[in-house]
């Protein structure tokens, strides 16, 4: 019966087309394509971005009010440019503010964050008649199972290097200004052996390297396999590189720094969230560190790992944040051995702990102008931090695994890359064979210099 079920879904798909818009973090391109993936295996056509599409799926993102906005702009451009297209919106956003999406005229379905998963209403879009659209959109902790993610198989024609493969989702830190508790739920785990073959599937398809990614990718763990634990299994893999995304730094221990250090695989980078120097501000975000054990961790690192490079995110206007607490974090970061800094102004979201705290007045929110200041005040210490960090690879060689190429103006050629501590290459030339001889290679590059854009530029040795 289950067989023959499947072939009439076949059947039914085999003429309809279907591609992915999405928005947000690396996690959320993973899911994506897990779920394209999927759809593809019960025979639908997948489109490439920019094709017309009987179903476009839009993935969003709710982390801050702007990123809302953005999803709605989007939302409502792909709608007035696809006309005959069907269109589901699923993700964060549709699992935080459904009612705002289903005021939206034109879309034809709203999917939360477990419900994406389910291809069955993927189908029921085109069998809905109504102009009203199909919401399913359940409680984050309803069902203990996790959706999967990962990057689609690598192939030729699409020249593709670096895969993500999701290995947690949700979160149990309950940090006041989150909402992910509200949107994805508690914290759970892949198993690791559904890890392992999903990351030997992929390595096997053709990519070099291997983004683990979740939630709270630190927290993975499951039938007592931690995250140290699954990355000696995945060492074993044919790989060049496994690249862990953020990590929380209580996570960040000693295990974990020797483990790296001693491996030929996993890259020397770490990016570890800071969001405020100051213990006070750090105290009531309900962060489970204060600035000493982050500066313990950091230094930890950089001293045992050759190379390494440590990113940090950082939030400017948290409600209550005085001026001193602010320049102790300015003067926090200045003592850091940070290579870069991604700053973001504090948004404060509806139903956590921080916007009852409004509410009640219990803190105060800091002026628009304020936040502006100290946002460019860090993004200045950022570009001073990352230019400090990259300027001593001007004269050495660095490994670069390089991506697609493209053409630039005036008939230059370039093709981008990463070093394993996530360092930026660009090579050019007016020869078009030897730039696309690079792509989906890892390769020597002597740095020869560092462009305005904090890029580095150099030459390929062999």
């Amino acid at each position: 019966m289950a067989i023959h079920e499947n072939k009439k879904n076949m059947k039914d798909h085999q003429n309809k087309s279907v591609t992915a818009i999405t928005l947000g973090c690396k996690l959320n391109y993973a899911e994506s394509s897990a779920i394209l993936d999927k759809l593809s295996q019960q025979g639908w056509k997948l489109s490439a971005k920019g094709t017309k599409a009987d179903l476009i799926i839009i993935h969003t993102c709710a982390v801050t009010q702007q990123a809302e906005q953005k999803c709605r702009q989007k939302i409502r451009s792909l709608i007035r440019n696809n006309p005959e297209s069907r269109i589901a919106v699923i993700g964060c956003y549709s699992q935080l503010h459904p009612e705002i999406l289903s005021e939206i005229n034109g879309i034809n379905a709203i999917l939360g964050s477990n419900d994406k998963f389910d291809s069955i209403w993927y189908d029921q879009i085109f069998q809905k008649k109504t102009s009203t659209p199909l919401v399913k959109v359940t409680h984050p902790d309803s069902d203990a199972a996790i959706g999967h993610g990962y990057s689609l198989p690598a192939q030729s024609s699409q020249e593709r290097t670096r895969a993500f493969l999701k290995i947690q989702d949700g979160c149990d830190y309950g940090c006041s200004y989150c909402t992910i508790p509200l949107i994805r739920g508690k914290s759970r785990s892949i198993p690791a052996t559904e890890i392992v073959e999903r990351a030997s599937l992929l390595a096997s398809s053709g990519y070099r390297e291997i983004i683990l990614t979740g939630v709270n990718t630190g927290d993975y763990h499951h039938d007592n396999v931690r995250l140290c634990d699954l990355l000696r299994q995945l060492e074993k893999i044919d790989i060049c590189r496994i690249r862990i995304s953020s990590i929380e730094p209580d996570i960040v221990n000693h295990e974990l720094i020797s483990l790296v250090a001693g491996s030929r695989k996993i890259v020397p980078h770490f990016h570890i969230p800071l969001q405020s120097g100051s213990d006070t501000i750090l105290n009531a975000m309900r962060r489970r560190y204060n600035t000493t054990l982050y500066r313990n961790k950091v230094f930890h690192a950089v001293e045992s790992i050759t190379g390494c490079a440590i990113g940090a995110d950082v939030m400017v206007g948290y409600p209550g944040e005085t001026e001193e607490d602010f320049l102790n974090m300015y003067r926090f970061i200045e003592e850091l051995p940070l290579a870069y800094l991604h700053v973001f102004s504090c948004s404060v979201r509806a139903g956590t702990h921080l916007a009852r705290q409004i509410e009640m007045r219990e803190c105060k929110p800091v002026t628009p102008e304020v936040i502006s200041h100290r946002y460019r005040m860090l993004v200045e210490l950022g570009y001073k931090k990352e230019r400090k960090f990259k300027l001593p690879s001007v004269g050495n060689i660095c490994m670069v695994l390089f991506e697609n190429p493209k053409l630039q103006k005036k008939g230059i050629h370039q093709c981008s890359g990463y070093t394993p501590n996530y360092q930026k290459v660009i090579i050019e030339s007016e020869d078009h064979n030897m730039i696309h001889s690079l792509k989906g290679n890892e390769l020597p590059v002597l740095i020869n210099s560092v462009d305005e854009d904090l890029n580095l530029k150099g030459r390929v040795l062999s």
